[in-house]
């Protein structure tokens, strides 16, 4: 017994260090947190029995773990979403400061991508490592990885920020629009949206959303209008606002006692995408 809680300290003494980037690498392949969680804490019990004295380079071989783990996992999570109700959407992070390396569009454009594809761009072109570190991580000539990345960078291409945004302004802009949609001050709002907006609202079947996502200005104001009656009727508070997902936003508890997550998409000043995060299952880690 006092073997096994040697070794199992051991063992934590050198990966605990590492876990927020085994996370980040994790959360990335799978847009879930949850899921990315089990990834990183099953790599930790393979750490535990790995003759871990003769791994000379401790984070390039959990790197390789957490990501072989994300690989089998993407199959199952493939087919989930084929039955997904309504549209999805990543699990919401909400941090202080902005994450500019994988947005939410981003990663919604990177569900497009086989497993193998989203491993080489992540890796690569996220990540920095080199495409011999890629190649023996999944398990490809390094010339093969080279073609998944280009591929996927070719169909990621018009996901990736175009210009930065500033984000004082752009949490300021998120906080605006909490204000004006939940008073319903729809000339405010009108100012805000760009004419080829579009709404995206994940309930995933546990609470009301849109099946369906809402595209053009006409379209997103007339629901704006319909959502700002309900809210002046049965109340949404305001918890905090912060970039989810690399995007400025807001948390706020609605009358059902649930969180929601809603995140901008800025580009030009104007809002061009507004994505609303409702599934409680995806919301439990802000709790």
């Amino acid at each position: 017994m006092i073997a096994n809680a040697a070794t199992h300290e051991d063992a934590a003494e050198s990966f605990d260090p590492l876990r927020p980037k085994l996370m980040r690498v994790a959360y990335r392949m799978l847009g879930s947190v949850a899921d990315a969680e089990d990834m990183v804490q099953e790599a930790f019990i393979r750490w535990m029995g790995a003759e871990r004295r003769e791994v000379r380079e401790p984070e390039a071989f959990l790197r390789r773990t957490v990501t072989r783990l994300c690989l089998d996992q993407l199959k199952s999570a493939h087919r989930r979403r084929e039955t997904y109700v309504g549209p999805w959407l990543p699990d919401p992070v909400v941090e202080d400061e902005a994450e500019e390396d994988v947005t939410l569009p981003l990663m919604l454009a990177l569900e497009r991508l086989s497993p193998l594809e989203r491993a080489a761009f992540l890796l690569h072109d996220v990540f920095g490592l080199a495409f011999e570190e890629v190649a023996a991580t999944v398990g490809r000539e390094p010339a093969a990885c080279r073609q998944l990345a280009a591929r996927a960078r070719t169909h990621v291409r018009s996901a990736r920020p175009r210009f930065q945004v500033d984000k004082q302004r752009s949490l300021e802009l998120a906080e605006a629009f909490f204000t004006a949609s939940r008073n319903g001050d729809m000339k405010a709002l009108g100012a805000m949206l760009a004419a080829d907006v579009s709404a995206h609202s994940d309930g995933g079947g546990k609470r009301p959303a849109v099946l369906h996502p809402i595209i053009g200005f006409d379209a997103v104001m007339t629901a704006l209008q319909a959502l700002a009656a309900l809210f002046r009727k049965h109340g949404s508070t305001l918890v905090r606002t912060g970039f989810i997902n690399g995007l400025p936003g807001f948390v706020t508890r609605e009358a059902d006692g649930e969180l929601q997550t809603t995140a901008l998409d800025i580009e030009g000043g104007k809002i061009a995408a507004i994505y609303v995060v409702r599934n409680p299952d995806k919301l439990r880690h802000l709790h």
